[in-house]
């Protein structure tokens, strides 16, 4: 039996995010995907190692690389729209739903129980799923320091609406990579490398 659901899952890096505003460098699902995927394991790392919690780091990280892969079906629906009002939001997680099932079903059956996990959010991973998306909010913010320190002014008010969000998160793992981690992306590589 053929699975189309790797090919599928291949698809993330054809879908574009951002699609709404001028872009300097592109950004694509399965970038971002890995994005949000590295910060996930560093807030579950910096949250077992200074925070005595009990995060299972690979699960976050796995959680993290598949959190928008549902987008190779629906596309990537701008924010604003998204959650411009509930009514929209839950007709958006039903889409969501839908697209999840059909790309479980594209996978031999046997391989389904492993793969749904990944996509129906489940209450054993309930506190990594908040890890994952502080961790795309982070994400998120960084694309916006990048496009701002590129002279792109279409993201200053998305820049300070990331800011803003990142600060409202009340997880001290957040906080400490803001303190620790997020200056260096406001820097050049020249000011990385002295």
């Amino acid at each position: 039996m053929d699975s189309n659901f790797f090919a599928m899952v291949n698809r993330m890096k054809l879908i574009d995010r951002w699609a709404l505003m001028r872009n300097t460098a592109k950004e694509n699902i399965a970038e971002h995907s890995h994005s949000v995927a590295v910060i996930a394991h560093a807030l579950a790392l910096i949250g077992n190692k200074k925070f005595g919690k009990n995060y299972d780091e690979q699960r976050v990280c796995l959680l993290a690389l598949y959190h928008d892969t549902t987008e190779v079906i629906t596309g990537d629906m701008p924010t604003p729209v998204k959650y411009y009002n509930d009514e929209i939001r839950d007709v958006y997680k039903e889409v969501e739903h839908s697209a999840a099932q059909r790309l479980l079903a594209m996978l031999p059956e046997e391989f389904r129980e492993d793969y749904e996990p990944l996509f129906e959010k489940r209450d054993e991973d309930k506190e990594l799923w908040v890890l994952v998306k502080a961790a795309d909010r982070i994400s998120a913010l960084i694309k916006c320091i990048e496009e701002s320190r590129m002279g792109n002014l279409e993201f200053s008010k998305a820049l300070e609406a990331q800011e803003k969000l990142i600060d409202d998160i009340k997880l001290d793992e957040v906080k400490y990579f803001r303190e620790n981690f997020l200056n260096a992306y406001y820097l050049t590589l020249d000011e990385h490398t002295k």
